[in-house]
């Protein structure tokens, strides 16, 4: 041993190697704060918005990408409609996440200034469009647990929320009937077609199951201002679902795993890259005024 080595620092090569100390990381740095990868939301009402909002965001982007690019003019638009339904009403969650959060941040914060990891939208949301027929099974799936979430959450005792909310509902409406419009169009269409949307459903079914995640946040947010726990929701949303899968002459598919964590920041790597082109030009002229 080196004359200047001490018995922790054995030398390269020579004797038994010494295991590190382990210190806990709140012994030096006192106890945890909430951060955007931590689970411990910082303010539970706060963080219930933006899962709103970040919802609609991403699936609202996701939409805007079939602009010039559906299978027929009419649907084009109607698409790109929706697509601006969806974003207007992100921008209407984030103001009331904003104003209870009280540190200044705009809508515009939100949508562009976050990374990934400080996103809280369900997967579902954020997988890439595909063919027409997933990117209409996603909207569907979506879409008709919103219709009666949002009649509920408009009678929330918060006004702002709840006029959010219920705006919104109006809205998830016409959405609604112009998914199942197509899914039913496409099942019950040619082989081609029943079997796009058949493989859509499969594919994407296990994700529905984060539709229904609820936490502490949920009962807080319950608690304070009246706002519904999502998952008594499941039977309306599976009573719509399966009936127009019936009527479509589609199968209920069966899940044998489902994926989770969209709500605390896990997310696949389909959202990065979804938010590197979404937020470039903003990151590109932060504070620019246009």
């Amino acid at each position: 041993m080196a004359p200047d080595a001490t018995p922790d620092e054995p030398e390269t090569g020579a004797g038994a190697p010494v295991a590190p100390r382990i210190v806990p990381v709140t012994t030096t740095l006192g106890p945890l704060r909430p951060t955007a990868t931590s689970g411990q939301p910082a303010d539970a009402f706060v963080e219930y918005c933006l899962r709103l909002a970040d919802d609609r965001l991403v699936l609202g982007h996701r939409l805007s990408e079939w602009c010039g690019h559906a299978p027929i003019l009419e649907e084009d638009i109607a698409l790109a409609n929706i697509a601006l339904d969806l974003i207007g009403q992100a921008e209407a969650f984030f103001s009331v996440a904003a104003e209870a959060e009280g540190r200044g941040r705009t809508p515009d914060d939100f949508a562009y200034f976050r990374d990934d990891v400080a996103f809280r939208n369900a997967m579902l949301c954020e997988l890439p469009n595909g063919d027409f027929g997933v990117t209409i099974a996603r909207q569907f799936l979506w879409t008709a647990l919103q219709v009666p979430f949002t009649k509920a959450l408009s009678a929330a005792s918060h006004a702002q929320l709840a006029g959010a909310a219920a705006k919104a509902h109006k809205e998830h409406v016409y959405h609604l009937r112009h998914a199942a419009d197509w899914v039913l169009k496409l099942g019950d269409g040619t082989p081609e077609s029943h079997a796009r949307v058949q493989a859509a459903l499969d594919g994407l079914w296990p994700y529905t199951d984060e539709l229904f995640y609820a936490d502490g946040v949920d009962a807080a947010v319950a608690a304070l201002v009246g706002a519904p726990v999502v998952t008594a929701l499941r039977e309306d949303w599976a009573r719509t679902v399966e009936a127009v899968l019936r009527q479509a002459t589609l199968s209920v598919p069966v899940a044998d795993w489902t994926p989770a964590g969209g709500r605390l920041g896990r997310h696949t790597e389909h959202l990065g890259h979804m938010l590197a082109e979404m937020q470039s030009l903003a990151r590109a002229h932060p504070g620019a005024q246009w």
